[in-house]
């Protein structure tokens, strides 16, 4: 599947299942623009939307870069008026990608810095090469992590290292990033995409509405006390098991052979 962006390439796999989103701006090392940021809006709004959809690949064209964070060349002549409009598309489109109901990963090659440090964290998790820098390098430029970095970080990484690296810029090589715990999966240099198209396509074998409910309960049950926390999680097991996918899992189980899910 090819959909006519501007800057993405988006792609899907035989089954349907399984898509990627390629961020396609490598000669500006996939720098975010304003018609970069409205085509992630509009592909992730889709995605919600998309009943056959298992599981997305986010990565970045090229192999020097993820995504260098918003295009400040663009910026550079912006009134305060058009920088918050262009904003308002930027903060819409993140809140599309953390909201997307399927589990979404980030394959990262090369720098994910600003912006794009902050896009991978949108997703469910991380799968970098050995090449990849993260970083939030906004404070060293009078800015301000604009899509969720001071929110996120914390939560991902623990309070402390999360205000580190935002108040000073510093920035994270591939193996610190891994021990800390912001990289699911370290692979050698151009493996990033393959190793996450692994995960996803793992993901696609498994009961899409079973892994849609996980991924609800853990999202909502993190942000509430652990009481109302298992509650969510036994409407969502209650919400599974009436579901025709359930009784297909059990069938093949004891049939011994694959299950074939339909989302139903």
């Amino acid at each position: 599947m090819t959909a006519p962006y501007r800057h993405l390439l988006v792609e899907r796999s035989a089954d349907g299942f399984v898509v990627t989103v390629t961020l396609n701006r490598p000669e500006q090392m996939n720098a975010m623009n304003t018609a970069m940021g409205a085509d992630l809006l509009a592909c992730f709004d889709g995605l919600h939307h998309d009943p056959l959809v298992r599981a997305v690949v986010i990565t970045g064209a090229g192999d020097r870069a993820f995504c260098a964070g918003g295009d400040l060349k663009e910026r550079n002549e912006m009134t305060d008026e058009a920088w918050r409009a262009q904003h308002v598309i930027f903060e819409q489109a993140a809140s599309r990608i953390l909201k997307t109901p399927v589990p979404v990963i980030a394959a990262v090659e090369g720098f994910a810095l600003a912006g794009g440090c902050e896009l991978a964290t949108l997703a469910d998790f991380i799968v970098a090469s050995e090449t990849a820098v993260f970083g939030v390098p906004e404070t060293t430029l009078g800015i301000f992590p604009g899509i969720g970095g001071t929110q996120l970080l914390p939560r991902i990484l623990g309070a402390p290292l999360a205000k580190e690296l935002i108040f000073t810029g510093r920035r994270m090589k591939a193996d610190e990033a891994k021990a800390a715990g912001l990289v699911n999966h370290l692979v050698p240099r151009g493996g990033a995409r393959a190793k996450a198209l692994e995960l996803a396509e793992a993901i696609a074998r498994n009961g899409p509405i079973a892994v849609r409910q996980a991924k609800k309960a853990i999202a909502y049950g993190l942000e509430t006390d652990l009481d109302t926390a298992m509650i969510l999680a036994i409407e969502a097991y209650n919400a599974t098991v009436v579901t025709e996918d359930r009784r297909e899992g059990v069938r093949a189980f004891n049939e011994k052979r694959k299950a074939q899910f339909k989302g139903r």
